[in-house]
Order: structure tokens, then C-alpha cells, then sequence
């Protein structure tokens, strides 16, 4: 506060400084326990493991394929999900 000659008292005004800044974050996560990418990888292993052998061996490979797909598709998922998004604020001083 600035006092003038007749005692009375000033504000100063100062503008505000605004700019934008990029920032990086995390992307929001909607499935954290990853069961999508789990759920289609073990549909798309166990059609695939069918493929292969016939009798207990088509079975086995259906199984396998199945728990292998599962695995995959949750890590393809989780890699997914560890990017992050630039996003644009705005801050002023």
C-alpha cells in the first residue's frame, strides 16, 4: 500500500503474467487390474492353440495357448497404460 500527500492509501496494480506451459501426466487409468487386455488375450490364444494338434495334444495347446495369450494381453495392456499425455495450462502470476 502506497500512502498519496493526503494521507489517503493507494492500491498498486500489477497485471498478471499469464503463459502457457506443457505438461506431461499420466494417462487416466480405466481398467486397473488390466482384465480386458487379459480376458481378450486368453480368447485369442486359446482360438489359436486350437489350431495346432488334434486329440489331448489339441487340448493341451488350447490350454496353452489360452494361458500364454492371457499373459500377453495383459502386458500389452499394461504397457498401454504406462504412457503419459502433454497436456497445455495455463498459469499466471
Amino acid at each position: 500500500m502506497v500512502t498519496g500527500a493526503a494521507g489517503a492509501q493507494t492500491k498498486s496494480k500489477k497485471s498478471p503474467r499469464c503463459y502457457n506451459v506443457e505438461v506431461q501426466r499420466p494417462k487416466q487409468i480405466k481398467d486397473q487390474h488390466k482384465i480386458a487386455g487379459t480376458a481378450i488375450g486368453a480368447v485369442a490364444g486359446g482360438l489359436l492353440g486350437n489350431q495346432v494338434g488334434g486329440g489331448n495334444g489339441k487340448k493341451l495347446a488350447t490350454a496353452a495357448g489360452a494361458v500364454g495369450g492371457a499373459f500377453a494381453g495383459r502386458k500389452i495392456q499394461e504397457n498401454q497404460q504406462n504412457k503419459t499425455e502433454t497436456v497445455i495450462e495455463r498459469r499466471c502470476d
